[in-house]
């Protein structure tokens, strides 16, 4: 994106200028909802953590996996989606039915 070839500026302004002038459109011309985190800030930071620790042991994110991974046919991404969307049932599943929050 930085590097163009000669003859190859045209798409890359658009995309830029895409980038940036989609979101200031958006934002003139809707109104955006309030924030609201119920969690606290060490709910966040453990979250993040977590996060993190999965995307190492995972060997990739979880859309590099599911979109990419998943679109290769490859196996190793087949299983670990599956566990990280396991994982997020029960997680959901404990949270909002056995913890009450």
């Amino acid at each position: 994106l930085l590097s163009p070839a000669k003859g190859d500026i045209a798409w890359r302004v658009a995309f830029l200028a895409g980038l940036i002038g989609a979101p200031a459109v958006w934002v003139l011309a809707t109104e955006l909802p309030p924030i609201e985190i119920e969690a606290g800030y060490p709910a966040l930071i453990v979250a993040g953590l977590l996060v993190g620790i999965g995307t190492r042991y995972g060997s990739g994110c979880t859309s590099g996996h599911g979109v990419c991974g998943l679109s290769r046919l490859s196996l190793r991404s087949l299983a670990v989606t599956m566990s990280f969307m396991a994982a997020g049932f029960v997680t959901v599943y404990v949270i909002r039915h056995l913890m009450g929050v």
